[in-house]
């Protein structure tokens, strides 16, 4: 039930989305609207299919990417009723908050992480290095700032290996569907680390966790100000598009202890508040977690998945933000709920039947049960018929994105 149950819709303070042009966005202010919180959406490209979702009360276009976001807001505060709650949906809109926190702090309600916190899961390189000293089980990392640490590199590392961008918040990565580019081989990681070192002074190579995406999994959690988990939440993966280093496209809740105990840990010792994620992969041969990579201050795309098992974890963050009585479910009740992007898991069964491993009944199969979707709802259908519509391009193609297709890879 809605804080001030006995208030009007119109009375309750607004929700902010920064980022709607998302799914992360468009899911957030779904959530919430179900709720009965009033929503605006702040949208970079007001054409994303996203966009189409009637959930807003309405939708600003607005520079999401630089400080015209903060001269907006400071411009929407004062037409708003009430104090809102502001929920950036993505790495640079967290950042950017974060950075300009005192223009915003007197006029929104926010639960951003301390600026510390925010600066060190933004850049991956202090952050490894954070998860090294702290103990935290990452893979065996290296950081790559010369064509000769490079070359030394591909000599040292065992294949396959994973390159990264050392910056999460950085657009030119941002808009890639591939997080990260798996090499099979040292000519492969030499040619792009020539292709992408114009971007950073260092790039992130890793060594292959092995195991297939199923043993990917991740703790969507809530932290008060002490760090002490108000929320968490697990899931794990079933299949991503693209395989191996693309997003999620079919997950299922799950109990797994172990990744709640090493999500508490890594937050913890960043002293962190408000929504962390952290994802990890389980090494087949030695049951072995490694970290592969946090988020603070944003839902997630499996943030959905806890409000489908009846998990309140952005509600909650509204509610306390506002000074709310937190909401009563907040546990993980472990009731097989399945989160799917249906468009991206067509194409990652695609891939998959291609080689042989799941056939059209395994795929039926695997979409049974109770579930949530990442953009298609009944009640507001057309941010997936407006992604269906322009995705088709891509649907259409024979073979999945390959990440040594060097064209792929971001150029100065």
């Amino acid at each position: 039930m809605p804080p001030g149950a006995a208030q009007h819709r119109g009375q309750l303070p607004h929700a902010v989305v920064v980022g709607l042009d998302g799914m992360n966005g468009l899911q957030t202010a779904r959530i919430l609207a179900a709720r009965g919180v009033p929503v605006i959406g702040l949208a970079r490209n007001p054409k994303d299919p996203s966009c189409r979702t009637r959930v807003c009360e309405r939708i600003q276009s607005v520079d999401t990417q630089s400080e015209a976001l903060i001269d907006a807001l400071e411009a929407l505060a004062p037409t708003l009723p009430h104090k809102a709650v502001l929920f950036p949906c993505y790495d640079m809109g967290v950042l950017l908050l974060s950075r300009h926190r005192k223009r915003i702090e007197a006029l929104f309600h926010h639960r951003l992480p301390n600026p510390e916190t925010v600066e060190l899961a933004m850049d991956k390189v202090r952050f490894y290095r954070f998860a090294r000293e702290h103990g935290i089980p990452i893979p065996t990392t290296h950081f790559v700032g010369s064509r000769d640490e490079a070359q030394r590199v591909a000599r040292e590392i065992s294949f396959p290996c994973v390159l990264k961008p050392p910056f999460s918040a950085d657009p030119r990565w941002e808009k890639l569907s591939l997080k990260a580019y798996k090499l099979d081989d040292a000519d492969s990681l030499l040619r792009l680390y020539d292709r992408a070192s114009p971007l950073a002074d260092t790039l992130i190579v890793q060594e292959w966790v092995p195991g297939p995406d199923s043993e990917l999994y991740s703790c969507n959690a809530y932290f008060d100000e002490k760090s002490q988990p108000l929320v968490t939440h697990v899931a794990r993966k079933l299949r991503q598009w693209p395989p191996e280093t693309g997003m999620s496209s079919l997950g299922v809740e799950c109990r797994d202890d172990r990744v709640v105990e090493e999500t508490l840990r890594l937050f913890r010792a960043m002293a962190h508040r408000g929504l962390g994620y952290a994802e990890l992969k389980r090494e087949p041969a030695s049951g072995r977690y490694f970290l592969m990579e946090p988020n603070v201050g944003r839902p997630t795309g499996r943030s959905a998945i806890a409000e489908a098992g009846g998990v309140e974890l952005l509600y909650t963050m509204y509610c306390d933000a506002i000074g709310a009585p937190l909401p009563e479910a907040r546990v993980q009740r472990y009731t097989g709920v399945k989160w799917v992007h249906l468009r991206r898991d067509f194409q990652s069964a695609l891939h998959y039947r291609r080689r042989g491993d799941l056939t059209l009944g395994d795929w039926l199969r695997s979409l049974r049960g109770p579930k949530t979707f990442a953009l298609g709802s009944l009640r507001d259908p057309l941010p997936f018929l407006a992604d269906l519509a322009a995705s088709l391009p891509e649907l259409l193609r024979k073979q999945r994105p390959d990440p040594r297709d060097l064209s792929r890879a971001p150029g100065p």
